[in-house]
C-alpha cells in the first residue's frame, strides 16, 4: 500500500490520548507518517508518542457556565484552525481522525476547509460535545461500544464498532492466563483512579478493606494509584490496618500491574474499561460523577452486563459495600476467574488494527456498513 500521512488529533487526557498513541503507532507500523494535534496538557505524554512530530495548537474551551469566556475561547478555536491549515498545505494529510477533547475541534475544522476526508473515534458510551458537533461532517464515526447514546440514528451509515484502542503491552496480557489464586495465596488489588487518581478510592478502600476478615486481610497485596495530596493519608490508613500496600502518583508500569491484579478496584474511564476487557480483569467500578453526560455510569454497563465487573455509583461507595462486594468476589476463586473470563468476552482485541483499516480507507472508495459491523470498508459512504 502507498505510504500516507496522517493527522491525528486528540484532547489532552489519557482517554483520548492512548487510543490516539495506539493508531498513531499501528500506522506507522504500516509505513505512515503520523502528526498529532493536542493542547498543552497533551504534550505532558511524550512516551505515548516518540518519534510522532507533534504540533500544540491553541484550542477555546466552552462552558456553559461561563458565557463571558466564550468569545476568548472562539478566538482561540480560530487561531487553532489557522494554524492547522497551514500545516496541511505542508504536511498534505490523506485523512485528519479527531478522538475527542476541544483540541480536536479547529483540527477537524481546518480539515473541512480544505476538504481533506475526516473521521471521528469516540472512545466512551456516550457520543462526546466535540464529536457531536462535527459528526454531521466526517466520512466516519468509529466507536467503541455496541450501543452509543446522544449518537443520531441520522449517522448510522457511517458509523463503525471498532472498539477502543489499547496499548500492546496491555493487548499482550489477553494471551496471558489470569493469574493463580490458591484459596491461601497472597490476593493482589489494583486500584486506581485513572491518569488524575480518585480522592474517593483513597479515602474508602482502605477501610474498606480493613473490614474483611482478619485471614483474607492478611492475604491481601494493594497496589494503589493516588493523588498527591491523598498519598500520604491513604498510606497511613493502609499502615495502621496493618494491609501491605504500595502507593505511587503514577504506575509507569500499569501493563505488569494489571497483568498481576486478581482485582482491579477504580473508576470507569474509557481507557480503563478497554484496558479491563482486553486483559480479562474483574473489577469494582465507582464511576466518576461529575464526567460530562454521566459518560462513565455508561461505559461501565456492559462489563457489568455480563458479570464481569460489579459497578457501585459513588453515592453508595462506602466502606461497608466495599467490603461486602469484596468478600462476594474474593472468597470464590472460581468466581473470580468466571468474572474475568466475562471481562474478556466483551474486549475487542482487533479495535486498533480495524480503526487503521477504516482511517485508510477514507480516501478510497468506502462500502455502506451496518451498525456495529467490522471496519472493513470497501465502497462509499452515502
Amino acid at each position: 500500500m502507498t505510504a500516507k500521512h496522517f493527522v491525528l488529533a486528540a484532547g489532552g487526557t489519557g482517554g483520548h490520548m492512548v487510543p490516539a498513541a495506539a493508531l498513531a503507532a499501528e500506522l506507522t507500523r504500516r509505513g505512515h507518517r503520523v502528526a498529532l494535534i493536542t493542547d498543552p496538557r497533551g504534550s505532558r505524554f511524550p512516551e505515548l508518542f516518540d518519534g510522532i512530530q507533534t504540533h500544540v495548537l491553541p484550542a477555546g474551551r466552552f462552558q456553559a457556565k461561563r458565557p463571558a469566556g466564550w468569545l476568548p475561547a472562539a478566538r482561540e478555536m480560530w487561531r487553532g484552525r489557522a494554524l492547522a491549515r497551514q500545516l496541511y498545505r505542508t504536511f498534505k494529510p490523506a485523512a485528519v481522525i479527531g478522538f475527542g477533547g476541544y483540541p480536536a475541534f479547529p483540527a477537524l475544522l481546518a480539515a473541512f476547509a480544505q476538504d481533506i476526508p475526516t473521521a471521528v473515534h469516540e472512545q466512551n458510551a456516550v457520543l462526546g460535545r466535540v464529536n457531536r458537533l462535527v459528526a454531521g461532517q466526517v466520512q466516519a464515526i468509529a466507536t467503541s461500544y455496541d450501543k452509543t447514546e446522544r449518537l443520531s440514528s441520522r449517522f448510522a451509515d457511517k458509523v463503525h464498532l471498532v472498539g477502543n484502542p489499547v496499548r500492546e503491552a496491555v493487548l499482550a496480557l489477553r494471551t496471558r492466563a489470569y493469574p493463580l489464586l490458591e484459596e491461601d495465596g497472597i490476593f493482589r488489588v489494583l486500584v486506581t483512579g485513572g491518569s488524575q487518581g480518585a480522592s474517593i478510592l483513597s479515602k474508602v478502600v482502605p477501610d474498606g478493606l480493613a473490614m474483611l476478615p482478619v485471614q483474607f486481610r492478611r492475604r491481601l497485596q494493594v497496589t494503589h494509584q493516588a493523588r498527591i495530596e491523598d498519598i500520604d493519608a491513604a498510606r497511613a490508613q493502609y499502615a495502621e490496618h496493618q494491609i501491605a500496600a504500595d502507593l505511587a502518583t503514577y504506575l509507569p508500569d500499569m501493563p505488569e500491574q494489571l497483568a498481576w491484579a486478581h482485582l482491579v478496584i477504580g473508576r470507569a474511564g474509557a481507557s480503563t474499561i478497554a484496558e479491563l476487557t482486553a486483559a480479562g480483569r474483574p473489577a469494582i467500578l465507582v464511576p466518576l460523577p461529575g464526567a460530562t453526560d454521566d459518560h462513565q455510569t455508561a461505559n461501565a454497563r456492559e462489563i457489568t452486563r455480563v458479570g464481569g465487573a460489579r459497578t457501585i455509583a459513588q453515592s453508595e461507595f462506602t466502606a461497608v459495600e466495599l467490603a461486602k462486594q469484596m468478600q462476594k468476589l474474593g472468597l470464590d476463586p472460581a468466581a473470580l476467574e468466571n468474572a474475568a473470563g466475562r471481562a474478556k468476552s466483551v474486549g475487542r482485541p482487533n479495535a486498533v488494527g480495524d480503526l487503521a483499516d477504516l482511517v485508510e480507507s477514507l480516501d478510497a472508495p468506502l462500502v455502506r456498513l451496518p451498525v456495529g459491523a467490522p471496519a472493513k470498508p470497501k465502497a462509499a459512504f452515502a
